[in-house]
């Protein structure tokens, strides 16, 4: 069994992984689920707020839950998550922009209800090659226990 709610640490952070956006997959993504100009028209773009093209925030949400999944709860006891409480686009995120992605366990608690599980808050952060912090995501999942009835 892979990671479970025993293993997560209030605390501690994880690098979750790196991505590199290039033209084609920012066009592409923002083609099918956010077809705004700046995001999928280079002359629109340069004329917008952002002076240039940018991905969506969507897409980066997308590429930080893929890294997140491949990298870290795969083979996990994760049930999922009841949703998110927070997402902040702080920065646009350019074409060939490298993101580095970790993910900061806050807090976590046993289900009353289900005891079986327990309720993991956590806080995702983007952080570009520059050192700024492009997104956070705050949002709680739900894990699986190894061992129900021994976490206090």
């Amino acid at each position: 069994m892979g990671l479970s709610f025993e293993d997560m640490v209030v605390g501690t952070t994880t690098e979750i992984g790196k991505h590199t956006f290039t033209r084609e997959e920012i066009v592409a993504f923002a083609q099918q689920f956010d077809p705004q100009p700046f995001h999928v028209d280079e002359a629109a773009a340069a004329e917008s707020p952002f002076s240039g093209l940018i991905a969506s925030g969507w897409h980066t949400c997308s590429v930080m839950m893929g890294m997140l999944v491949r990298n870290t709860i795969a083979g996990s006891t994760s049930m999922g998550s009841p949703g998110i409480d927070e997402i902040r686009w702080l920065k646009p995120v350019r074409v060939g922009d490298t993101i580095t992605m970790t993910n900061a366990v806050l807090d976590k608690r046993v289900s009353a209800s289900k005891p079986d599980r327990g309720i993991v808050s956590t806080q995702w952060e983007g952080i570009n090659q520059h050192g700024e912090t492009v997104i956070i995501v705050r949002s709680k999942g739900l894990f699986g226990l190894r061992n129900p009835g021994a976490e206090s």
